[in-house]
């Protein structure tokens, strides 16, 4: 497949990797955007993968919660602007949507616009709505929970929207418990509940990117290894002068080594990187870099799993959610845990306002 100048730039904006990176990556995943994206993680190129999921589109996110406080709902509605986002009509629109979004059979967004609202269909009511205001509008997506006890919580006016449904005693206790987790989920966006979630194909995928970005990061590697690395590309593979430089280096018993790749050329990190991966399979048998991946590994897991994440308000800066929800009440169980943010994963239309206003002032 030919890869063009629109995708390596789209590849570069999801990943902030370099322009001749993105094209190699996409060359080699034969325009696969998604493998192409995973060949930058596992090179350590992709500097920020979370940018493929960033905001890009105006809205707002509302929840609402059923007389019973057991089920809660939570809907994304989109705008053009930020203007429509605080129009009273739209808010009112998605306030509406989201109460609605309680009786919901399902989260077929289909089904959900052919429900009635207003002496018609939520899709209707759209219609008119847009007609009424003058911009596009889109009713994006609803999810909700049950739970015998649970919290919500609007971040930013409607920027980020979470529910988090529990079953356990609905004391104001674990009512306040879960509403500081909630928060916990809006800042830090977890992608699981717990570990139990994710897949052993997910797991095995997540070891592999973090061998392979190892791998093409060989000064991270445990120093044993590292060494038997070096001793290799002075052995004939690297050029005179990097070769001569690690000798100067190595008799230098003052010289703190962590500092050697700043001293190294480019071509020579690439060699030794080369060496790396074509030492590949005994690498990875290695019990240093095993341990070395596992606790990376280890480290990621803390960062998505909600329950392994430190609690933002720990006093000791080391608690976990679950030791947090242990504290609280031993016998509170998360059921399910639902974050939308207004726009994540859709591409932003650049305004260009001033050419706007003159397109405007010509009619």
């Amino acid at each position: 497949m030919a890869v063009t100048a629109a995708m390596v730039k789209e590849l570069r904006e999801m990943t902030s990797a370099g322009m001749m990176d993105c094209k190699k990556a996409l060359v080699e995943a034969d325009g696969d955007m998604d493998k192409a994206v995973e060949i930058l993680r596992e090179k350590g190129l992709s500097k920020a993968a979370k940018k493929a999921g960033r905001i890009a589109a105006m809205g707002l996110v509302k929840t609402a919660v059923s007389e019973d406080g057991k089920t809660a709902a939570v809907v994304e509605v989109n705008s053009e602007t930020d203007f429509v986002a605080k129009n009273e009509m739209f808010i009112n629109f998605v306030e509406d949507l989201a109460k609605l979004a309680l009786n919901a059979e399902s989260t077929d967004m289909d089904a959900f616009k052919a429900m009635a609202y207003q002496d018609a269909t939520v899709g209707e009511v759209l219609t008119n709505l847009i007609a009424k205001i003058g911009e596009n509008m889109s009713v994006r997506r609803i999810d909700k929970a049950t739970g015998e006890v649970m919290a919500t919580y609007i971040h930013g006016g409607g920027n980020i929207g979470v529910i988090v449904a529990a079953n356990g005693e609905d004391s104001d206790a674990n009512k306040a418990a879960l509403k500081n987790i909630a928060m916990q989920v809006a800042a830090m966006n977890p992608q699981y509940v717990s570990r139990d979630e994710i897949s052993a194909e997910e797991l095995a995928s997540l070891k592999r990117i973090t061998q392979e970005s190892a791998l093409n990061d060989p000064f991270s590697l445990p120093k044993p290894i590292l060494n038997g690395l070096l001793d290799k590309a002075a052995a004939g593979v690297w050029g005179e002068a990097d070769t001569a430089l690690l000798a100067e280096k190595r008799a230098d018993k003052s010289f703190n080594f962590n500092y050697l790749p700043n001293f190294l050329s480019e071509e020579a990190k690439a060699k030794l990187a080369e060496l790396a991966i074509a030492d590949k399979e005994s690498i990875f048998e290695n019990k240093m870099f095993k341990g070395l991946v596992d606790g990376r590994v280890s480290k990621q897991l803390k960062e998505i799993c909600l329950l392994d994440q430190t609690y933002v308000r720990a006093e000791d800066g080391k608690q976990t959610v679950a030791k947090y929800l242990e504290s609280v009440d031993k016998g509170l169980k998360l059921a399910k845990v639902i974050r939308f943010e207004v726009g994540e994963g859709i591409e932003k239309k650049k305004e260009d306002f001033a050419a706007e206003v003159a397109a405007q002032m010509q009619k």
